[in-house]
């Protein structure tokens, strides 16, 4: 019989350690595009938001007994 692993929460710090999910070189260059300039803590902040979306659509996928994540969900 196989064990179930548990599922852990996430702190602050494997936070930190995820894969950033936006392409850095284009946002910074539509921000280039409106004469501003992008730091990098901002690249990791928007990748978070977009981890915090995909979450939340997540949940709402399975409340409403899918698997498939749909533009309705985000």
């Amino acid at each position: 019989m196989a064990k179930k692993k548990k599922a852990r929460k996430k702190t602050a710090k494997a936070a930190k350690n995820r894969d950033v999910l936006v392409v850095a070189s284009k946002v910074k260059a539509y921000v280039r595009d409106m004469d501003m300039n992008t730091s990098a803590e901002a690249i990791s902040t928007l990748s978070e938001r977009v981890y915090t979306l995909l979450d939340e659509a997540a949940q709402r996928t399975q409340a409403n007994g899918r698997k498939t994540v749909k533009a309705q969900d985000i």
